[in-house]
């Protein structure tokens, strides 16, 4: 009997981040990409979200490999996280194989790993059920790729980012042929990129910023920084030459845009010309109009060498009025704020600022409706899953391909956690699985409804008081301290904090045993200048049993 194709989206659907995919038939399974999705200000102290991998942990004996589109982060951050509880294989492009051994050198418990670098139109087999080929698309980073994998039911194609540009700066389309011929073959399912399904048209070609980054640099009376990502070795080398056709040095701030430029250059990505790189000490002995630094922060994420920059809290860089700071790159949805703030730090101090809405300095490399429908009529699937993107970017692809009458066996809008079962004549959504975000806190992880981060929301809210108590058996040894963060203004807080103590002296005077374990007291903080005094005997029960239970504890 055969068996049925499971697909299981574990990341990238109703989002932009954290993309991950699992195709299951019988006993393999591999897994499309494994990214991160960049925090919010909305989770405070939360450095990054990887996906939820418990089902693959509870099926680990089926997985034979992960496959890698491209070297973004939204693809290849959440490598570090997975790979130690996930003993698989990676195979990627050749520089996003670069991008991940940089990552993953700097993790000691992922020295390891395996990662493969591929080649496209080469066919490699995992398991039984799995062959699968890559194929070039046009992105924004080079060796960027979509994959075919063929399974017993039919061909699904996985698009991962892509535009079709017909100018590419690497002189590497799109490679259409290969798709026109799994197309006339016959395709069972696409799982097409969905982040621009909204903007009619033709996304624009890369090269286009030859001129706009080349025209930055030359008219700039003073030094010139420019913020990307550090993975947009494309974006980087039109710096470097446009830098280096105006006679300036090119210095570079970030670790991570340290690390990248350098095994890009060393894997042949980056032509650097001569003398060109310096080190970020040697820019003090150059005039302001000889230098252009290349740095990292383009999102505004606040431990980003940019956004340093702007706060003024980097060591080595600080903003000299009459700079020009080109952000090369549009906001990740939910990062527009922090992109606005660093945007009004810079020109606070008298930078110069381009960014996409005053100047065509970035092009995105996403398929617009135009192209979208160019990959649909190349495939012609009979099933049609949107991926990447917002809930509204996957229905707007799903509109597309219903207007143009194709895949009418099923367009699946799935989310995070569905499962997609195809079988020889049908495809529907029979279960769900975990697929919560999980939350990095440098070394700790949160899963979704974490305690901590309810407590974090609540106190960034409404902030904390403390009532300190010394006690011997029931017997105060001080008078109680009241301590408040964030609460109230300190004027505001001092008699009603003097009635507290006041209150808590009176309660274990009159009975130290006043307290039942059991008991529960509610506290209302809601409106705390009109109730707290209302609340002043509930607090000081909470604050006498928890002196209690420290005492029982310690003797």
């Amino acid at each position: 009997m055969q068996s049925n194709l499971r697909v299981i989206p574990l990341g990238g659907l109703g989002e932009i981040g954290k993309n991950m995919m699992a195709l299951e038939y019988d006993n393999d399974i591999v897994v499309v990409d494994c990214g991160v999705q960049f925090a919010s200000d909305d989770i405070p102290g939360i450095d990054l979200i990887v996906p939820d991998i418990r089902y693959l942990l509870e099926n680990s004996h089926k997985i034979r490999a992960i496959l890698i589109t491209h070297g973004h982060e939204d693809h290849i951050g959440a490598l570090p996280f997975v790979l130690p509880e996930l003993n698989v294989p990676v195979y990627a492009p050749r520089l996003a194989h670069g991008l991940i051994s940089v990552k993953l050198k700097e993790r000691a418990n992922c020295r390891d790993a395996v990662v493969e670098a591929i080649e496209p139109n080469q066919s490699y087999s995992f398991g039984d059920n799995f062959n699968v080929s890559w194929f070039r698309v046009c992105h924004s980073i080079p060796d960027a790729m979509g994959i075919i994998i063929d399974t017993p039911l039919g061909s699904v194609i996985h698009t991962g980012d892509f535009k079709i540009d017909h100018t590419p700066i690497d002189g590497l389309p799109i490679d259409m042929a290969a798709l026109a011929n799994h197309g006339s073959n016959g395709v069972l399912l696409l799982c097409s990129d969905s982040t621009y399904a909204e903007v009619p048209g033709f996304t624009p070609s890369e090269s286009i910023l030859e001129g706009e980054i080349d025209k930055a640099i030359r008219e700039a009376e003073g030094r010139v920084m420019v913020a990307t990502f550090a993975s947009l070795i494309t974006r980087i080398q039109l710096v470097i030459d446009a830098a280096h056709r105006y006679g300036r040095k090119v210095g570079i701030v970030g670790r991570s845009m340290v690390d990248n430029v350098n095994m890009a250059q060393d894997m042949g990505y980056l032509s650097i010309p001569e003398n060109t790189l310096i080190g970020l000490n040697q820019t003090s002995n150059l005039r302001p109009e000889e230098i252009v630094l290349l740095t990292t922060g383009s999102q505004g994420e606040p431990t980003s060498a940019l956004s340093r920059i702007a706060k003024k809290e980097h060591r080595e860089v600080q903003i000299i009025p009459g700079d020009t700071v080109v952000i090369s790159a549009t906001p990740i949805p939910g990062n527009e704020v922090l992109v606005s703030r660093t945007i009004d730090q810079l020109l606070r101090q008298e930078a110069k600022v381009l960014y996409d809405k005053v100047s065509r300095v970035h092009v995105h490399g996403h398929a617009s409706q135009e192209e979208l429908k160019i990959m649909l009529s190349l495939t012609r699937p009979k099933y049609f899953v949107p991926v990447h993107g917002e809930y509204r970017h996957l229905m707007a692809h799903a509109r597309i391909a219903w207007d143009m009458g194709l895949a009418q066996s099923g367009i699946f809008v799935l989310e995070d956690g569905d499962v997609l079962e195809i079988s020889d004549d049908s495809g529907k959504v029979v279960d769900s699985v975990s697929a919560g975000p999980v939350y990095i806190d440098g070394s700790i992880t949160h899963k979704s409804g974490s305690q901590v981060l309810k407590d974090r929301r609540y106190l960034s809210r409404d902030g904390v008081v403390v009532v300190v108590l010394s006690i011997s058996e029931s017997n105060l040894i001080n008078s109680p301290n009241v301590i408040s963060s964030g609460f109230m203004e300190s004027e505001d807080t001092l008699s009603l904090f003097n009635d507290l103590s006041f209150e808590i002296e009176r309660i274990i005077s009159d009975d130290g045993t006043l307290l039942k374990d059991d008991e529960a007291i509610k506290v209302n903080w809601k409106r705390p200048k009109l109730s707290i005094n209302n609340e002043f005997e509930a607090i000081a029960y909470h604050a006498f049993r928890t002196a209690k239970r420290i005492r029982a504890k310690t003797t």
